[in-house]
């Protein structure tokens, strides 16, 4: 049964993780996932976009997966259906990322089993832009 952690652990991962990969990262400013990572950003994280379809986005160089990321990232943030989250829970694992976070309404129990397995930290149907507010 997925259970996120506790409201002050959230906290902790956001005023202490701040190189977040995001998943599914469009260049669309109309867009949740650029308009949330836009705040991020521009509450001093550093955005790393994961989405094949574009080369940058926020002045970021994107990259096509999470398998492709050439440097450390201290947690993803997915922007994708929840179907696709298995298939990103073991690139996670695989890439050593200690931190999953997916974004409201994007929640598997598959996904979520597999990362307690593997030891990764997950936070599922939560928005991290929302969660950053409450803990500013």
């Amino acid at each position: 049964m997925m259970k996120n952690p506790s409201d002050q652990r959230i906290k902790e991962i956001l005023h202490t993780k701040k190189r977040i990969a995001v998943v599914g990262l469009s260049n669309n400013p109309d867009r949740t996932s650029y308009m949330v990572s836009k705040a991020m950003q521009d509450a001093g994280y550093t955005i790393i976009p994961i989405n094949p379809n574009v080369d940058t986005v926020l002045g970021e160089k994107s990259y096509a997966s999470i398998s492709d990321l050439d440097q450390e990232v201290d947690m993803v943030n997915i922007f994708r259906r929840s179907e696709f989250l298995p298939e990103l829970a073991k690139e996670t694992v695989q890439a050593g990322i200690p931190i999953f976070w997916s974004q409201l309404g994007v929640v598997s129990e598959e996904a979520y089993s597999f990362l307690q397995e593997n030891h990764v930290e997950t936070i599922m149907d939560r928005c991290i832009k929302v969660e950053h507010a409450k803990f500013k």
